[in-house]
């Protein structure tokens, strides 16, 4: 049964973007009273859920991997599987542990701006089905670069209405119990 759960695909973008969400309201409540800019929290709160959402997301996908390599089960190139892992995981957590440094110095935008165009990028490298997983990081550059207060809370708006589509999406997927494949009519 927990075999079962691991490898089970449909359930990771739920439990991940659940995941982002308290720890982007943990995060909030903390900081409630500090002196922090509002345009530095809220590109902390982006950066933050990008990086946790697809961060645990590539958790998962390692561990899938590794368990279906154990159980003798898994089909397909082992190195190419790991790689995809990895090459999602190091620069996804590299932006979560990045939101203390957003929140600590005000000097952080570059930084930001690399790691969510990266990420965005590494996404959408690994295929163009991916782009719904991009937007946070994609809407987090634009943030970043935006120089006007009603740009910054637009952004802020589409972030919160494409996330809360995507996490909608992620749902109805996982009550569909299908595979990737078979959600999308492939197989």
């Amino acid at each position: 049964m927990v075999v079962a759960a691991i490898v089970n695909e449909g359930q990771w973008l739920a439990l991940s973007m659940g995941l982002a969400v308290l720890l982007v309201a943990m995060m909030l409540y903390r900081y409630r009273r500090a002196d922090i800019p509002a345009r530095r929290l809220a590109l902390a709160a982006m950066t933050l859920f990008a990086g946790v959402t697809v961060g645990t997301m590539a958790f998962g996908h390692l561990l899938a991997v590794t368990t279906k390599l154990l159980t003798g089960t898994l089909t397909g190139s082992v190195p190419v599987f790991y790689l995809i892992g990895g090459v999602l995981a190091a620069p996804s957590w590299w932006l979560a542990l990045h939101t203390r440094r957003i929140l600590a110095r005000d000097d952080q935008d570059q930084r930001a701006l690399m790691l969510n165009a990266w990420l965005a990028a590494t996404l959408l490298a690994l295929g163009l089905h991916n782009l719904p997983l991009a937007a946070p990081a994609i809407l987090n550059v634009a943030y970043v670069l935006h120089t006007r207060r009603a740009v910054g809370w637009a952004l802020v708006s589409v972030a919160v209405v494409v996330n809360v589509g995507l996490f909608v999406g992620a749902l109805v997927f996982w009550a569909s119990g299908q595979s990737f494949e078979q959600f999308r009519g492939i197989e």
